[in-house]
C-alpha cells in the first residue's frame, strides 16, 4: 500500500501538509458513502430529523473519524507516514467515546435494538482497522457488514426500534455499492503502485467518485422526498 497519499483525489490541495493529511485520512467521500447508508435506514419508515441527525453523527464519528485514526497508527502499515501516535489515538477513542454515548442514550431511551448494532459495529472497528486476530476480520466481508448492512439497520433501529423489509432490500443495495467501490479502490490502488498511465488510473478515480458522490446525491434526493414528498 502507499504509504503517501497525498495525490489521492480526496485530499484537499491546498493548504499545508497537515492539514491535507488531517482532512484525508477521514476519507470524507467514503465517509459520506456510510454516513448516507445509515440515513437511508433511518427514512425507510417514519422518522424524526433528530434522531436522522444523531445517526448520522454517530457514524461520522465512529467510522469516519475514530476508524480511520486507527487505522492510520493501529495498523500494520502506515499509508499516512509517521504521524503523533498519541494524538491521533485520542482524537480517534474522543470521537468514538461520543458516539457511543450518543448511541447509548437512543439505546437505553427506547431503541434497544441499537445495543447489539453498537456491539459488533465497535467489534469490527477495531478488529479491521488495528487488524487483530493475525488480521482474519481484516476483509471484504467485514467492511460489507461494518460499513453497508450494519449503518441502515442503526438507521433504522434508532428511529422504530425495528428492521424493516424494507431496510433488508437497502442493505443489499448498499452491499452490492460498497463491493463495487472496495473492489475499484483495490484496482485504483494497485494501478497506481506499479505506475499505470495516468488515464488508466483516472479511469478509476472518476468511478469512485461517480460512487460516492452518486450514493450522498441519492441520500439528499430520498430525504427531500420524504419530507415533502
Amino acid at each position: 500500500m502507499l504509504r503517501d497519499r497525498t495525490s489521492e483525489w480526496y485530499v484537499p490541495k491546498f493548504g499545508p501538509r497537515s492539514f491535507r493529511i488531517s482532512v484525508g485520512m477521514l476519507f470524507l467521500p467514503y465517509t459520506g458513502i456510510i454516513v448516507s447508508f445509515a440515513a437511508w435506514g433511518s427514512l425507510v419508515g417514519s422518522f424524526t430529523v433528530e434522531r436522522l441527525g444523531a445517526i448520522c453523527l454517530i457514524y461520522f464519528l465512529a467510522l469516519g473519524v475514530s476508524a480511520h485514526c486507527l487505522d492510520a497508527v493501529g495498523g500494520k502499515t502506515r499509508p499516512w507516514g509517521d504521524l503523533p501516535k498519541k494524538k491521533v489515538w485520542a482524537i480517534g477513542l474522543g470521537a468514538l467515546a461520543i458516539a457511543l454515548s450518543v448511541g447509548l442514550h437512543y439505546a437505553f431511551l427506547d431503541s434497544p435494538l441499537l445495543l447489539p448494532i453498537g456491539i459488533a459495529e465497535v467489534f469490527f472497528l477495531f478488529a479491521y482497522n488495528l487488524e487483530l486476530f493475525g488480521g482474519r476480520f481484516h476483509n471484504n466481508v467485514s467492511v460489507l457488514i461494518s460499513w453497508a448492512v450494519l449503518p441502515i439497520f442503526a438507521g433504522s433501529a434508532i428511529q422504530t426500534n425495528s428492521i424493516p423489509v424494507q431496510a433488508m432490500l437497502l442493505s443489499i443495495l448498499s452491499s452490492a455499492l460498497t463491493y463495487l467501490l472496495i473492489t475499484t479502490s483495490r484496482k485504483y490502488k494497485e494501478q497506481k503502485k506499479i505506475g499505470v498511465s495516468p488515464s488508466a488510473t483516472k479511469q478509476k478515480e472518476r468511478v469512485l467518485m461517480c460512487i460516492s458522490f452518486g450514493v450522498m446525491s441519492a441520500t439528499v434526493a430520498f430525504f427531500t422526498l420524504s419530507v415533502f414528498g
